[in-house]
């Protein structure tokens, strides 16, 4: 007998922001593997006899492995239980959704992905600032800032980012945010260039420009989202 696995993006951390659709898969759940960033206040109600596996990471400190991961929602579903992965944000922007899906289909498990509402945009957008606007810029980039942006192992082109004018949203940024900003004016953005580093969804902003939000970014610990652009500048008109 075999179940179901459904990877379900949670948002950017508020309940009220989960679709309907993750919702009503996450009360007849069996099973849930959850994520640190997912809204966890969902798991209070659900039925006393789920299990609720924490599976959340943090910088430098994983619970589980992400192999680990898989096997387990694997062998729930096998055994003929409703999985949930529940992560934050999608599934599929910086999420490993789609190792888990692939995982999934190697191993002959029904799924499905239900989108979330990114922290790309959403995290923004709870602190005044739209990624796009018509008049300043028609182009939004989302890139991982995990890895050093000198770094053989980032596969993000700064140089293309660098040479345009559109919005640039920095997920997984804050370790080397300083990096960053020098990589960007290095390759041709402007040192004045609008910078806003958003903690906790907007309950803590620090706006900057490139030139100095190394400075003005220090001591802030991950998570954050960082947008790049002169986007930045209408937070000072849509927040009071």
């Amino acid at each position: 007998m075999t179940g179901h696995v459904a990877i379900v993006g949670g948002g950017p951390g508020d309940p009220g922001l989960l679709t309907l659709r993750g919702f009503d898969l996450l009360k007849q759940a069996d099973v849930v593997l959850v994520d640190r960033l997912a809204p966890r206040s969902l798991l209070d109600a659900l039925r006393p006899d789920v299990e609720i596996v924490d599976v959340g990471k943090a910088p430098h400190r994983h619970r589980r492995s992400q192999r680990e991961i898989e096997a387990l929602m694997v062998d729930r579903a096998r055994r003929g239980l409703r999985v949930v992965r529940l992560k934050g944000g999608d599934p599929y922007v910086f999420g490993r959704g789609g190792e888990e899906a692939l995982a999934c289909a190697a191993a002959g498990v029904p799924f499905e992905v239900v989108p979330g509402v990114t922290s790309a945009v959403a995290v923004p957008a709870m602190a005044g600032i739209p990624v796009t606007q018509r008049g300043v810029t028609q182009e939004v980039t989302i890139v991982s800032g995990h890895a050093h942006p000198d770094s053989a192992e980032s596969t993000v082109d700064w140089d293309r980012l660098a040479a345009g004018s559109g919005t640039i949203v920095v997920l997984m940024g804050v370790t080397h945010l300083s990096a960053i900003a020098a990589r960007l004016v290095r390759g041709g953005r402007r040192r004045s260039t609008p910078v806003a580093v958003v903690v906790d969804s907007g309950a803590r902003v620090v706006v900057a420009t490139l030139d100095t939000v190394g400075c003005a970014a220090e001591g802030i610990d991950p998570p954050a989202v960082v947008v790049v652009g002169d986007v930045v500048a209408l937070r000072s008109m849509l927040v009071s």
